[in-house]
């Protein structure tokens, strides 16, 4: 019997265990939202960090350090900086308006700040781009079990949604942190021993970079192909107002552990970011003509290191990807539950049916997501979907709520509005690449922080100007 569908079979049940075994336990909405606000920073961290280190920083990655090179860094290591701004700035900030006002999701905060009509406005943008991000997981899910056992893509998609909703549908919040904790485990000892390996398979680093040393750019750290500083503004920006990680930050105890958790999240991306691009630069030494560089990682692991290591690397990337999905679930799950159900269609729903709403939504989503993936090409093209759209539409509501206190609802839409048109606009006309570093992601935010402040001061000039003398 093939040893890596071993492998991958009894740790998806595993997973899926903890899940069952924990969800007996969630009997209240808290739970499954914001895990009671129990969580320290340890597992703060874990859960944390396993959402980050997904299918974009594992399989995504290591297929843009295959095909771009060192700049492949600029991928995690924008995440690492966008975290670092979550941890010290705006997860404190949000998590005690959130534990003041029992708000559980990031649309509790949007309508407390600026109104239902931006809450509406977020939800359904998040919702549909939260669909892309989810199926980006899969399809990665997908790329390992095609390499593994040879498992058609959309069987794959299929297994891989499968599994993630059926452990986190059961008990949200708090069935995914202690699963995230196994999923980190496994991540860190996979990779951890793999790397190694796969570095000596190669000969060492002479090995790989006499085979490349003729593409000068290849080496570049700044900038190469889709690759480089760009990303900054895609990335950073996201991961610092993201609704999947500013909700886990909603469940930490307290501020000292919403700063440790997602604090030490950052330090372990920055360290973590070099892992991609090597990777990467491996497998195109050893595999030079990959139909598509995002089955770079998955067939290192399988053909260029001892299978059992080569399993236990599959094993962390197979959890990389789980891990993020049940991130993204949670955010979809609990926006559509708590900003457009109860909100808005059973405001007198009771604990027990907004818990059943949640995991309804959960099942639903996961299914839609599935879908989605089977059609979609590539994981990088699904995640930058979901990175701009919440760049665009969140960075700045948010910002701006946080730094202007007379800011209201006409400034939120204006900049949500201008955000999303503009970054369709560079879209369109560049066939998505923008112009250097005016991506759509960048653009976007601009136009969105313009139309934000400008908005601002027309009202304020409106309210100060004085009548004229009749």
């Amino acid at each position: 019997m093939n040893l890596y569908l071993v492998l991958l079979v009894g740790y998806s049940a595993l997973l899926v265990g903890i899940g069952i075994g924990i969800g007996r336990r969630t009997r209240r909405a808290s739970d499954f939202f914001v895990a009671g606000r129990r969580l320290g920073p340890g597992l703060l961290f874990a859960t944390m960090l396993a959402a980050n280190i997904g299918a974009g920083s594992t399989v995504g990655a290591t297929g843009l350090g295959y095909r771009d090179g060192i700049a492949a860094w600029w991928w995690v290591g924008s995440t690492a900086i966008g975290s670092a701004v979550l941890a010290f700035w705006v997860g404190p900030a949000l998590r005690r308006v959130s534990q003041r006002l029992d708000l559980h999701t990031v649309g509790d905060y949007l309508e407390y700040r600026y109104g239902p009509a931006v809450r509406v406005a977020e939800a359904v943008i998040l919702g549909l781009a939260s669909l892309a991000i989810l199926a980006g997981q899969l399809i990665a899910l997908a790329w390992v079990l095609e390499v593994t056992v040879g498992v058609p893509k959309a069987l794959g998609c299929l297994i891989g949604g499968l599994v993630v909703t059926g452990y986190f549908s059961v008990g949200g919040l708090s069935a995914a942190v202690w699963v995230n904790v196994a999923q980190l485990t496994v991540k860190l000892v996979g990779l951890g021993i793999a790397v190694p390996f796969a570095l000596r398979e190669a000969g060492g680093w002479p090995g790989p970079s006499s085979v490349l040393a003729a593409d000068a750019g290849y080496w570049g750290f700044w900038h190469n192909a889709g690759s480089g500083w760009p990303l900054l503004m895609l990335l950073a920006p996201a991961f610092a107002v993201s609704p999947g990680l500013l909700q886990k930050i909603y469940g930490a105890r307290d501020d000292a552990a919403a700063r440790l958790g997602a604090g030490a999240t950052a330090l372990a991306l920055l360290l973590y970011s070099w892992v991609p691009p090597l990777l990467g630069i491996l497998a195109r030494s050893r595999f030079p003509d990959l139909a598509s560089p995002e089955l770079a990682l998955p067939m290192l692991l399988r053909h260029s290191v001892p299978p059992v290591i080569g399993g236990l690397g599959l094993a962390a990337v197979f959890s990389a990807e789980m891990s993020a999905a049940d991130a993204v679930l949670f955010m979809l799950s609990t926006s559509i539950a708590q900003d457009l159900y109860k909100r808005f269609f059973n405001p007198d729903a009771s604990d027990a049916r907004l818990l059943a709403a949640a995991r309804l939504t959960a099942y639903l989503s996961g299914g839609a997501a599935i879908a989605l993936a089977i059609t979609l090409g590539n994981v990088i093209g699904a995640l930058s979907v979901f990175y701009t759209l919440l760049t665009v539409s969140l960075f700045v509501p948010i910002l701006g709520g946080l730094l202007i206190r007379g800011a209201g609802t006409a400034e939120a839409l204006a900049a949500i509005a201008l955000g999303l048109t503009s970054a369709l606009a560079v879209h369109l006309t560049t066939s998505s690449r923008g112009e250097g570093a005016l991506t759509p992601a960048c653009v976007g935010t601009l136009a969105a922080a313009a139309g934000f402040i400008t908005t601002r001061l027309l009202r304020f000039y409106s309210r100060t100007k004085p009548s004229p003398i009749s």
